[in-house]
């Protein structure tokens, strides 16, 4: 019996070492969609599941301070960068994308948000800095 236990410990200490598989990591759309591994769209889990929308962690940390549609034709997205967790910063301008819902529709993103350079995951970003 104490053999078959020393078998059974040493059994699991082998497992325990056996090294794991390589991971890719999900990084949340915060951090910036040209981190993510492998170059693949993802969509973190919890994020947008049951037709909900992938932005919500931008509205409840308040990174997009309002979605305006009281204009006919457009949808404003405003952002307030000077969050603590935006890690974007402003270009100094909003962007205008004709058509981005559909015939008519377009999309203003005020400011336009850039990756903030200062933030560690966009300066270690194998993506960014080849």
């Amino acid at each position: 019996m104490r053999k078959l236990a020393t078998l059974f410990a040493l059994g699991l200490m082998v497992m325990a070492l056996a090294a794991p598989p390589t991971a890719l990591g999900l990084i949340h759309e915060k951090i910036a969609a040209a981190c993510r591994a492998g170059g693949e769209e993802v969509v973190p889990p919890g994020q947008a599941r049951d037709g909900q929308s992938f932005v919500r962690a931008l509205l409840a940390s308040g990174v997009i301070a309002s979605i305006d549609t009281s204009v006919a034709g457009q949808v404003t997205v405003n952002f307030d960068l000077e969050q603590p967790s935006s890690k974007y910063m402003s270009a100094g301008f909003a962007l205008t994308i004709p058509d981005a819902f559909g015939p008519g529709v377009d999309l203003i993103l005020n400011p336009l948000p850039v990756l903030d350079p200062s933030f560690p995951a966009h300066a270690n970003c194998q993506n960014l800095n080849p």
